[in-house]
């Protein structure tokens, strides 16, 4: 079994670490690639690569490095179905579900070939009498980012075409657990004439993502993954003088008014509480119907979870993959058996479903009477479990969103206007969807979540993303 290398100065290169951990095919439990635990030594030799390209990268004419990524994204156009495939096979999520999340990585180096006009900056004549004025958008040097298991291809992709677009260097920590599309991108990137040091990725585990934090070589790092670790990844990386943008878990609520077209409704919330098997930042993780949309929305949800056909996701027809890992596996499963113990309904029990052959399944299930008390109604389980917290009116709602930490993206449907401008404007996540099961925002916007599913201050890709990879230079003249 083939263990990865590290791609440093523009060459693939042994890791120096002398574990490796084993990379599966969660649909049949299979190994299929080993992730080198790269050390310290391996982020150093990554980091002084970058360091020594960036003043001849970051001297490049805008319209150049447009041009790389310009190549870049006919490469991944061109490779978009392989990588797909790729991403199915490690990580486990139907083909479409990854086919959709390539095409949205792919978006991202579309927005970040705009580069040259991004990055303009702006003047002004006679701020006094003969002195003029003028702002530069400069590049603030080597750039990391730590990546999460669920978007394999996608999240680096939020980062490293701006990054390097703006001027930058970067260094890239995939995930161990799914480090095989990056490997795949990194080999295009090898075919778009970036001079060496410009890209480098260096494989491994919690001791290569405090490197990132710690070197003091590295003035910006971009995370991605659960609170606990966001808020600890930001802490330590802005001690440590960095700007840092954390992008925390979620507890998404999905609000559904009495006025609510459920059958238009149901596809879009039965997707966003089981699209990839739960496993992503805007899952639907607690729905709150209102009044008497109680009983026929959980009704209409039970039979449409019975009815996914869960199985390896390249398999024609197949509408749910596995989860990740057998590890993730059994802690999805306990938080069901947590759930009883607390005394919520199990309406739809995932653990008695039948399920195909090895891989790391876990049925879809749908828990009812949930209250925000409740480590179900409380904590993130990211898996494909549905909890219902039935409320009285859309005040008691607010209550019990406002009463949670996180406050990534939310939803609501309904028919009224009223109610959809009122809930998008009190609404305290970032990401707010009407009649909208998954409020993704499209790559030219910023993505990103308030309270403690954020830490930070610009968000990703977007207009942010071009301001949290320069820094603004002012310039005062009289001649």
């Amino acid at each position: 079994m083939d263990t990865l290398s590290n791609y440093i100065r523009g060459r693939w290169q042994p890791s120096l670490g002398a574990e490796a951990l084993d990379v599966h095919n969660p649909a049949r439990g299979t190994v299929i690639a080993r992730t080198p635990l790269s050390t310290k030594a391996d982020v150093q030799t990554a980091v002084e690569a970058a360091t020594m390209a960036f003043p001849g990268w970051s001297e490049t004419p805008p319209v150049a490095r447009a041009r790389a990524m310009f190549t870049f994204r006919a490469l991944l156009d061109q490779h978009a179905e392989e990588l797909a495939r790729l991403v199915t096979t490690e990580h486990g999520k139907t083909l479409d579900e990854a086919r959709g999340s390539v095409r949205r990585g792919i978006e991202c180096v579309e927005v970040a070939c705009a580069g040259p006009s991004m990055l303009m900056g702006h003047g002004l004549e006679n701020v006094a009498a003969g002195i003029d004025c003028t702002v530069m958008r400069q590049p603030v040097g080597v750039c990391a980012a730590i990546a999460p298991f669920n978007f394999p291809a996608m999240v680096p992709l939020w980062f490293l075409p701006f990054a390097v677009v703006c001027g930058n260097t970067f260094v890239l920590k995939p995930s161990e657990q799914v480090p095989l599309s990056m490997a795949r991108i990194f080999e295009l990137l090898e075919q778009c004439d970036l001079p060496p040091g410009v890209v480098n990725m260096v494989h491994g585990g919690r001791d290569v993502a405090e490197a990132l934090c710690d070197h003091p070589g590295i003035r910006a790092v971009s995370f991605v993954g659960s609170t606990p670790v966001a808020r600890a990844i930001y802490q330590r990386a802005t001690a440590a003088g960095k700007r840092v943008q954390s992008l925390g878990g979620a507890k998404n609520f999905i609000v559904v008014m009495p006025d609510a077209d459920l059958d238009r409704a149901m596809p879009a919330i039965t997707e966003s509480f089981y699209g990839c098997a739960g496993e992503r930042c805007l899952a639907g993780s607690v729905l709150l119907p209102v009044g008497p949309a109680h009983a026929p929305v959980r009704d209409r949800l039970v039979d449409a979870a019975r009815s996914l056909k869960v199985g390896d996701g390249v398999e024609p027809g197949v509408q749910m993959g596995p989860v990740i890992s057998a590890r993730h596996r059994d802690r999805v499963l306990g938080y069901v058996e947590q759930g009883v113990a607390e005394g919520a309904k199990l309406v739809l029990d995932g653990r008695a479903r039948s399920l195909p052959g090895d891989g790391f399944f876990v049925g879809p299930s749908v828990f009812d009477g949930v209250s925000p008390a409740m480590r179900i109604g409380r904590e993130e389980i990211f898996g494909p479990v549905a909890t219902v917290c039935p409320v009285a009116d859309l005040d008691e709602a607010f209550r019990v969103m406002d009463g949670h930490p996180n406050a990534n993206a939310t939803s609501i449907f309904t028919t009224s206007g009223r109610a959809a401008r009122d809930f998008a404007h009190r609404a305290t996540a970032s990401m707010v969807g009407v009649n909208i099961g998954v409020a993704a925002p499209m790559a030219y916007f910023p993505f990103g979540g308030a309270c403690d599913s954020f830490f930070g201050d610009l968000k990703v890709h977007g207009r942010d993303a071009f301001e949290f990879y320069t820094d603004k230079k002012v310039t005062i003249s009289r001649w």
